[in-house]
């Protein structure tokens, strides 16, 4: 079947696809592409904005995250892999045997799931409401693995709202790692509400709580402000952070250390702005 030929559904997740993969694209290359006219193509594409999978701009669909929207995880997936490798590296350094740590929905502190899988720091308990660490860890040796529950939200790929929230509050961690969209002004920010609510009541569970961030997230805004970044004990981010950006932290006194990218690593497709 052409895709001329394709029934809408079939075409919508073939269009998410391509546009999570490119980060955009213009009306008139997706009519061109898929062989239909341009007042089918805007049908569809609203259709992708009503599902929160893109956003729609004049002439065309970005999945890149703006003020008031947050990236489908599939795009965060694949966007800034290296600089959120560094930063993963730099705080798995913290964690210790024995200890117990939080990992919020990021694509950030999913890193540091990604390398706890080797098994190198065991016994480890590990809290979390995202669906990706969760599948990653399900079967580790040595950590105890607990899951947050809550309404899955298949846009981030985790589990939110009260229910989250208030199993969150009935626990106590060594160390929460989270990320977030946006950094500036001495404030972390966010653009869904009911991400920021999980994100200050794990903040609030643990006894240290470290920001693991990269460089395209400083010097930018978002619609809720999370928490002053006062309340996290230590900010990591990767060495494409402008001096400009690096000077805004110093001025509101924020602790943070800058994490070098390994020298292999080449210029690419993961260098596009990515969210949390």
């Amino acid at each position: 079947m052409n895709n001329a030929q394709q029934g809408p559904a079939a075409r919508q997740s073939a269009m998410a696809e391509l546009v999570l993969a490119e980060g955009s694209a213009t009306a008139a290359e997706l009519a061109e592409r898929f062989g239909v006219s341009l007042m089918t193509i805007h049908r569809d594409l609203d259709e992708l904005e009503r599902q929160g999978i893109v956003r729609k701009f004049r002439g065309g669909v970005t999945a890149q995250p703006s003020g008031v929207f947050e990236s489908n995880v599939q795009y965060r997936l694949k966007t800034m892999r290296a600089e959120k490798a560094a930063v993963a590296e730099r705080a798995l350094k913290m964690v210790e045997p024995g200890m117990a740590i939080m990992l919020d929905d990021s694509t950030s502190t999913l890193e540091i799931a990604r390398r706890l899988r080797l098994g190198e720091v065991t016994p480890l308990t590990v809290v979390t409401n995202f669906l990706e660490a969760i599948n990653m860890l399900s079967d580790q040796r040595g950590i105890h693995l607990m899951a947050l529950g809550g309404d899955y939200d298949p846009l981030h790929s985790s589990f939110l709202g009260v229910s989250c929230v208030e199993a969150i509050g009935q626990l106590r961690v060594d160390v929460c790692f989270a990320s977030t969209s946006a950094v500036h002004g001495g404030y972390a920010y966010h653009q869904e509400q009911h991400i920021v609510s999980v994100k200050r009541a794990m903040l609030d569970a643990a006894a240290r709580n470290v920001l693991l961030i990269d460089h395209t997230k400083l010097a930018r805004v978002a619609l809720h402000r999370v928490v002053p970044l006062s309340r996290f004990d230590l900010l990591l981010v990767d060495d494409g952070a402008s001096a400009e950006a690096l000077r805004d932290l110093d001025e509101n006194k924020v602790p943070y250390e800058v994490c070098a990218k390994p020298a292999t690593v080449t210029k690419g497709s993961d260098d596009r702005a990515g969210a949390t």
